[in-house]
């Protein structure tokens, strides 16, 4: 990523709903992503979902010079903490997921972290090492957006 861009994070703001449900509904970021909601091509429920989680969890809009570029948060249990991101597929390979992830664990400081990709979403895999997560594990999970079980990595953030 350009060092002279500005990324940042902020709270999720109503206005930012319609970019999320613009970004999470791309057929191809679907694919790579592979577990998306299946709840998340409808806007109702889509925004439901949002107004439910930015209440409930640490949930960041981020931010790349001062426009919407995705969403980063961390959710679970204490001791069961998982992290996950959203970037728009136009920013991806600039290193903005890898530097949001990093804003974002700065921020929650609790340990440990976990978080899951699918086996072939490298990309994802990259920015989670790249942030200090390891792989402890594979599991295998019903992927809504390619309609099939699939391989996932597990990975651990530790204290």
């Amino acid at each position: 990523m350009d060092s002279a861009l500005d990324l940042a994070l902020r709270p999720v703001h109503t206005s930012d709903l319609p970019v999320f449900f613009r970004q999470t509904n791309d057929p191809e970021s679907m694919r790579t992503a592979a577990f998306v909601s299946p709840k998340s091509a409808d806007w109702d429920q889509f925004a439901a979902h949002w107004e439910r989680i930015c209440g409930e969890h640490h949930v960041r809009t981020v931010l790349l010079d001062g426009d919407v570029v995705g969403s980063a948060a961390v959710y679970g249990e204490p001791g069961e903490l998982e992290v996950t991101y959203w970037i728009d597929r136009a920013y991806w390979g600039r290193g903005v997921a890898t530097a949001a992830l990093r804003l974002l664990i700065e921020e929650v400081t609790e340990r440990p972290l976990h978080a899951r990709a699918a086996a072939d979403n490298k990309g994802s895999i990259r920015v989670l090492e790249k942030c200090g997560f390891v792989v402890t594990g594979h599991d295998s999970g019903f992927a809504h957006a390619r309609g099939e079980e699939i391989d996932e990595v597990v990975l651990r953030l530790a204290g």
